[in-house]
């Protein structure tokens, strides 16, 4: 208004003067003081709206609108960033068994669900034809062993011939390695457990036919258990043998353990872009079992002394990311719009890079009713 008063003064001295009229002392002096009384008059009116203001204000009758808001302030925290990959469950020791010869089962020892320990019978398949052979065999083992001794005797006396001799110690060590051929066939139409664990598949029944690389038994042991996951390439940097990461699983939502990875693959897919990484689990209990699906947390940054708002707050217009914080301006309390930089983004929660400082109070409810210049009240 003093500024407004000084123009226009000065606006009726040029047209005065273009005029070619010089103004009288008494005209001058006549409006710059109506100039200065209405300078007071201005300033006597917003002491008056300033001192009701006040007045409102004190006795709790401030009438003017103000936003119901919920501050934070911001103080340096650290703020961490992981990702998740996906893994499966396997078995570190695990059997698929197979015979190692054609045969018919006729024996079945186990059922799926028992636990059976490392050489157990598990299945036995039709020896009736080994069995005939090798009572076949030891009777002419016995008669080739007779002969040779009885050859040996008259060579060792110096009576027959050295060809006999040798044809009867031929036949005989013929009949023994047969023999133990044989043998070695009868033992393995029995099959036998490889490791300790549970039977989970019985897939042939007793008259079926086994042969070589048909599975025929499926054997688990779940007390040591590894998970094994895909990792985006993009990750390799970040990641080494021995880092600690977390694992919960889907199926139980109370499972948490904290894991250090026990592998890291050395070869990228070519298919998918990425690499293995193995976690050894324990499982004594034996809740979990293998093709189960389990989360693995993965902290790939970290920042101390940082500023972090929540994701919710923070908006975006043409000029950039923004949030609203809130400003003590003499009695009121006052919404100011302020552009920041933002960093990563974990858990609906947003590193703050600039624009912000540690003790700003960020509007974190009722910022979505509210503009630049708002004024505010705690709620």
């Amino acid at each position: 208004m003093k500024q407004i008063s000084i123009l226009l003064l000065a606006a009726i001295v040029v047209f005065l003067s273009s005029c070619g009229n010089q103004p009288k002392p008494e005209e001058v002096i006549s409006s710059e003081l109506e100039a200065y009384r209405q300078q007071v008059r201005d300033l006597n009116k917003k002491i008056e709206e300033k001192t009701k203001e006040l007045e409102a204000i004190t006795s709790g009758q401030d009438n003017r609108m103000r936003v119901p808001v919920n501050l934070q302030q911001m103080e340096a925290v650290t703020f961490n960033h992981f990702f998740e990959a996906s893994g499966t469950v396997m078995p570190v020791n695990e059997a698929y068994i197979s015979p190692e010869v054609n045969g018919q089962v006729s024996e079945i020892f186990v059922n799926e669900g028992d636990r059976v320990k490392k050489g157990q019978l598990l299945m036995r398949l039709n020896t009736d034809i080994t069995d005939k052979t090798i009572q076949e065999v030891k009777t002419s083992l016995a008669l080739a062993t007779d002969v040779y001794n009885r050859q040996k005797r008259l060579w060792d006396q110096k009576i027959g011939s050295e060809i006999q001799f040798l044809e009867a110690k031929n036949n005989k060590a013929s009949l023994e390695n047969r023999l133990a051929t044989l043998q070695a066939q009868l033992e393995m139409s029995e099959i036998t457990a490889p490791i300790d664990g549970i039977i989970e598949k019985v897939n042939l029944k007793k008259g079926e036919l086994a042969v070589p690389g048909m599975q025929v038994i499926q054997l688990v042991n779940l007390s040591e258990l590894y998970v094994r996951a895909d990792i985006s390439e993009n990750y390799l940097p970040y990641l080494k043998k021995g880092d600690e990461v977390s694992l919960t699983f889907p199926s139980y939502p109370g499972y948490l353990k904290k894991l250090k990875i026990s592998r890291i693959g050395n070869v990228v897919n070519i298919n998918n872009r990425t690499f293995e990484i193995e976690l050894e689990l324990e499982n004594t209990r034996e809740e979990l079992k293998p093709n189960m699906v389990g989360v693995i947390k993965i902290n790939d940054f970290t920042a101390e002394n940082s500023i972090v708002a929540p994701s919710k707050v923070i908006k975006e217009d043409l000029n950039g990311h923004y949030l609203y914080v809130a400003v003590q301006e003499g009695n009121d309390l006052v919404a100011r719009k302020r552009y920041i930089q933002i960093g990563r983004t974990y858990d609906d929660q947003t590193r703050v890079t600039e624009g912000l400082k540690f003790g700003d109070k960020v509007i974190v409810d009722g910022f979505n009713r509210v503009s630049d210049g708002s004024l505010l009240k705690l709620s």
